[in-house]
């Protein structure tokens, strides 16, 4: 079907001679700020809608959870990087609903319910967490893909260390300083590597009756080697960087059960071990917002396990070519769930949407251009393979630097994060330790054991 044959119109919305055509963008994501950003000069009225209004830049929310960064330097409120986009506004709110029949987008806050009609939509509402299909671990596991992850994650790493200087019992504290991150892809694996420099090097004199360097660090995942779908070469060099720096491997293990206090992994043959540990970072998974299953639902299209909706070679929903599901909510052959795969998905659906306006038929099927693949490991370490080209070490660190400070939005969020990684990796410093009490003890904690620091309320600040 032509672009061309779009209505121009939403059922319920009376647009006059020369109105613009409404654009509705959900999520403000990599996905969704591309598109938006795409549509500048359009003869279109862009409507984003988000829950939290910011554009989280998600690859670097560990470093948040590891205290090298702030929340600000990689999460940027949305109407400000949009400031100066004329046609585009930014609502808060979390979609609850998309009506396709009536095209209409369904959002709530806390004062009430939206309703946004559109013309034209791009759904870019992102992936979360998979537990597969072990939800309770989340409680005790935290992921990495929001900002109150990052914060929560970053109130138990340091809180953990807080509250080993003043256990008294080996046990306890030896507990309290093994720190498992379940998953083995890049998030793991720079995970890993930054709680291993935080023991073993920033914290180094901060306390008196602990020595940080002592505390454990595990990476466990069922695959057999770190980094899967990188070259081997690659997984190799990574894994030695990894243990040089104290990291156990745990390898072809995988995680049955997670409690408060510990975790369960089970070995290839079927042996089980119990890992005694406060703190569990889970890295492993993702699932699809929950809308791709309602808009499967509503329209037949199919969706795969992870959630995701399968696409139109265009991106489009099959039988709705006014509606685009973009990043990881699409499932395209071939496309990964990573950033630059965001990016040009939400491009292309905005140059969709012109072609549309302009009575142009539909362009030629998407087609994503591996950018390559990088991951840091560890201070002045990186893997990278951009094309045929395969390195690590320094200069693959060096690029990494370079590239994600180009990815970042806005000078001063490059400047002032450029500063942090200076601090944090030629010095020794993590500016950004300040934790809650609640975060420091953990919500299940306090909600299971009724407690509270009895001289300090849940909102007040403890640490440095």
């Amino acid at each position: 079907m032509s672009a061309s044959s779009l209505p121009s119109r939403s059922p319920g919305t009376s647009h006059g001679p020369g109105k613009p055509h409404d654009v509705v963008v959900i999520g403000s994501g990599f996905g969704g700020l591309f598109a938006t950003k795409a549509l500048a000069d359009a003869p279109v009225r862009v409507t984003v809608v988000d829950g939290t209004a910011t554009h989280l830049f998600q690859p670097l929310l560990y470093q948040v959870a590891t205290g090298v960064l702030s929340v600000g330097e990689i999460a940027p409120a949305a109407r400000d990087v949009l400031r100066q986009q004329r046609n585009a506004r930014v609502l808060l709110g979390v979609v609850t609903e998309i009506d396709v029949a009536n095209r209409v987008v369904v959002s709530s806050s806390p004062l009430g319910e939206t309703r946004t009609s559109y013309d034209s939509l791009i759904v870019a509402a992102g992936a979360g967490q998979s537990y597969f299909g072990n939800d309770r671990f989340a409680d005790h596991a935290p992921g990495l893909k929001s900002i109150d992850d990052a914060l929560e994650l970053r109130g138990r790493i340091f809180g953990a260390f807080e509250l080993a200087e003043l256990a008294t019992d080996p046990a306890a504290r030896a507990r309290l300083t093994t720190f498992v991150v379940v998953g083995a892809g890049p998030t793991g694996v720079e995970m890993a590597g930054q709680l291993a420099e935080l023991a073993h090097r920033s914290l180094r004199g901060n306390f008196r009756r602990l020595d940080p360097a002592q505390a454990r660090i595990l990476l466990v995942d069922p695959v057999p080697k770190v980094l899967p779908g990188y070259p081997e070469r690659l997984q190799d060099a990574a894994a030695r960087t990894l243990e040089g720096l104290g990291v156990e491997l745990l390898m072809g293990h995988k995680v049955v059960d997670v409690d408060d206090d510990y975790v369960d992994v089970e070995d290839p043959d079927g042996n089980r071990t119990r890992i005694d540990a406060q703190t569990k970072v889970w890295a492993a998974g993702v699932a699809a917002s929950p809308l791709g299953r309602s808009l499967g639902e509503q329209t037949g299209a199919e969706v795969d396990r992870a959630g995701r909706v399968v696409v139109e070679p265009n991106g489009s929903l099959p039988g709705h070519p006014e509606v685009f599901v973009v990043g990881d909510m699409a499932s395209r052959k071939g496309v990964p769930g990573v950033a630059p795969a965001a990016m040009q998905s939400g491009r292309y659906a905005a140059e969709e949407i012109l072609r549309h306006l302009r009575g142009e038929p539909t362009g030629a099927p998407f087609e994503y251009h591996d950018k390559g693949s990088l991951a840091t490991v560890s201070r002045f370490q990186a893997v990278a393979k951009i094309g045929p080209v395969e390195t690590s070490g320094f200069a693959a660190w060096l690029l990494w630097l370079g590239v994600h400070l180009v990815y970042l939005v806005g000078f001063k969020n490059r400047i002032t994060t450029l500063l942090h990684w200076a601090v944090s990796f030629v010095g020794r410093g993590r500016s950004e330790r300040t934790a809650t009490w609640q975060q420091v003890v953990g919500r299940t904690v306090l909600r299971s054991r009724g407690a509270e620091h009895p001289t300090q309320r849940a909102g007040d600040v403890v640490g440095s």
